[in-house]
């Protein structure tokens, strides 16, 4: 298989790096900010991240069909969409994070209408961006380098905002016209970063059938168990994992009283990306993805134990337990792309038909909704602990909730997220063996002269 070049992985990086200027501000910041700045309560504050996220989830599914009965000669099936879906998706959040005063029902019905575009507009993005992984390579270690890149781009974004926006959230400070300028230079830096990835960043895989009927789409799903584990343990830990982040500004803040450990967390969490990206593909090749995946969960529990346990008075314990939580975090998501673009070969295996789109909507609406139900218990959990707004001194109560949050309910679901990820049977071995009969099936379709014209790869297709 022929290796990637370092400008395409590079170029793949900088694409969840744009990402992630909507995308990471959101998790780190709207919590805070609807209840700091725009005098949402907690706990209706919640219920909005719930249901527009899920709402998102499904929007997800929406973009996957669309993306599946899309291709363009040109541009190939995902690329299209990161260019020309770039400007809007920044522009949104611009306008989630600029809530003006319409009163109590006017300013929430603002931020479910605004969010909920944000959603939609970035799911006709980053979907068709997760996707592209898989048609730029099927080498497993290539993959590897392909989310070790994507995790990069986006903790550059993550500690960039950690560092220097973060410790800004402090009481009496401008937030409204601070969080308006940060999204407006994120619309110039993005939308730069999207047109790179698009430009450099192409498919290479041969594909049979360009345009993928909706039939086609479910036959393709229906019997890919690999998948549906691995959404299902997904969504367990991507519970756990949001509500970790939406209250991660509060533990630092609330609890510890440290809210200037928030800019240190995030250089630590910058080293440890870049020693993680350039030992993953080794680590992956020498243990394999599954067994990676579950030994960097069972870290997340660790970690959370700690957040959990640890009295508000020890400082720097409690700091670690962040950290280790930080380890098994970054170490997951750097492998969780691989295994979901190895179960694009298992259903194209079965069935014949190769569905990026649509195997990765439906991972990404588990995500999705994972990430709703995380940031809505965080949510919740401020609420029962009543929460007050505006850089207050908080109650045992609060700081109990806050706990919960940023500890307990990580440690559970993640422990949930390992004992599905148990059932997982799309061994590196067996992706192997997969990859070797498609290529078989390949070479004698092609040898019979059948639609020859659909099987050319993608960047030869793009030349004409």
């Amino acid at each position: 298989m022929k290796k990637l070049n370092k400008l395409s992985i590079i170029g793949y990086g900088a694409g969840d790096a744009a990402n992630n200027l909507a995308f990471t501000t959101a998790t780190m910041f709207l919590l805070v900010y609807y209840t700091d700045v725009a005098g949402i309560s907690a706990a209706a504050a919640g219920t909005l991240l719930l249901v527009v996220r899920f709402f998102d989830a499904f929007a997800d599914v929406f973009a996957g069909r669309i993306i599946d009965r899309t291709y363009s000669k040109r541009f190939g099936k995902f690329r299209p969409f990161i260019m020309f879906g770039s400007i809007p998706l920044l522009l949104l959040s611009v306008a989630t994070f600029s809530i003006p005063q319409l009163g109590e029902s006017g300013t929430l019905l603002y931020a479910y209408v605004t969010y909920a575009a944000l959603g939609l507009a970035y799911s006709l993005v980053n979907i068709p961006y997760g996707s592209l992984a898989g048609a730029m390579t099927q080498d497993p270690g290539e993959r590897a380098k392909l989310g070790s890149a994507r995790m990069v781009g986006a903790l550059l974004v993550g500690s960039a905002l950690g560092i220097f926006v973060a410790p800004l959230i402090k009481p009496g400070a401008n937030l409204q016209g601070m969080f308006t300028t940060i999204t407006l230079i994120f619309v110039v830096i993005g939308t730069a970063l999207y047109f790179f990835t698009a430009l450099t960043a192409k498919e290479r895989v041969h594909r049979a059938v360009p345009k993928v009927t909706f039939k086609q789409s479910m036959d393709t799903l229906k019997g890919n168990k690999p998948l549906l584990m691995l959404c299902l343990s997904s969504f367990f830990f991507l519970s756990g994992y949001l509500a970790l982040t939406s209250v991660q500004l509060f533990y630092l803040r609330d609890v510890l009283g440290r809210l200037d450990l928030y800019p240190v967390l995030s250089i630590v969490q910058l080293v440890l990306t870049f020693f993680l990206a350039a030992f993953m593909p080794k680590l992956v090749r020498n243990v394999g993805k599954k067994r990676v995946y579950i030994y960097s969960s069972l870290i997340t529990v660790a970690g959370g134990a700690i957040i959990f346990l640890t009295p508000a008075s020890q400082v720097w314990i409690g700091f670690t337990g962040l950290v280790i939580s930080l380890v098994g975090v970054l170490a997951v998501n750097i492998v969780v792309w691989a295994l979901e673009a190895d179960t694009v070969e298992y259903g194209e295996w079965r069935t014949g038909v190769r569905t990026e789109g649509i195997t990765y909507a439906l991972f990404s609406f588990t995500r999705k909704s994972g990430q709703a139900v995380g940031g809505a218990l965080a949510a919740y959990a401020l609420a029962l602990g009543g929460y007050k707004s505006g850089g207050v001194a908080q109650t045992a109560d609060a700081v109990f909730g806050i706990q919960i949050a940023a500890g307990a309910l990580p440690a559970v679901l993640t422990i949930l997220a390992v004992l599905v990820m148990t059932r997982y049977t799309l061994t590196d071995a067996k992706h192997a063996e997969i990859l070797k009969e498609i290529q078989e099936r390949r070479t004698k379709t092609v040898g019979s002269g059948e639609a020859a014209d659909a099987r050319v790869p993608v960047e030869a297709s793009t030349t004409t």
